[in-house]
């Protein structure tokens, strides 16, 4: 019977110890990096309040008063300040971050992907009456549709993918976890 062991990363190994969730919103990204934090003693953060803390105002407002070009030049700050950062911790982005060919590769390159998916249905309970959402101002449940597929196959450079349909946070996190553990680098199983 095994048992988990730490396992020193070499230098010619990249670090992997940020955790990094994509996935449409209201896959439950920020909920889930919460819970992984806790378990691996990580801090956590998701690209959506660092881009509210750093402009001083709402999505929404960014939204309104720069355009969505500015927002996603503002996450790509935020996203990258944070891989390069010297702590571990678990990220959370925002639906769209996956856009840029420049951020799928930075997030590939300092952390562990997981892409957590839901089902169109799901998504649109989880997000109905979300006033902080401006891709979805109008009909929320056409928007969902529209952009779901849009962004199809948008969140599959992932290294892990995990279907939140059914399932509660804690599940989630623990099948992150368990695809984080078995191909960071970072724990290995011994006999």
């Amino acid at each position: 019977m095994g048992r988990c062991e730490h396992q020193v990363v070499g230098e010619d190994q990249p670090s992997r110890s940020k955790i990094v969730l994509v996935g449409f919103m209201g896959t439950g990204k920020s909920t889930v990096a919460g819970q992984l934090a806790a378990r691996l003693g990580y801090g956590w953060t998701d690209t959506d309040s660092e881009v509210v803390a750093e402009e001083g105002c709402s999505i929404a407002e960014l939204f309104a008063r720069h355009g969505e070009p500015y927002f996603r030049e503002a996450e790509t700050r935020a996203l990258t300040r944070l891989l390069t950062a010297d702590t571990p911790l678990v990220i959370a982005t925002g639906g769209g971050t996956v856009l840029s060919e420049a951020n799928r590769e930075l997030m590939l390159r300092h952390g562990f992907v997981a892409a957590l998916r839901a089902s169109e249905a799901v998504i649109v309970q989880r997000v109905a009456g979300d006033t902080a959402r401006p891709l979805l101002a109008g009909d929320p449940a056409a928007k969902v549709r529209e952009l779901m597929k849009a962004r199809s196959g948008a969140y599959d450079f992932a290294q892990l993918s995990v279907d939140t349909d059914g399932l509660d946070p804690g599940a989630v996190a623990e099948s992150v976890l368990s695809g984080y553990l078995g191909t960071s680098g970072l724990y290995r199983v011994s006999e």
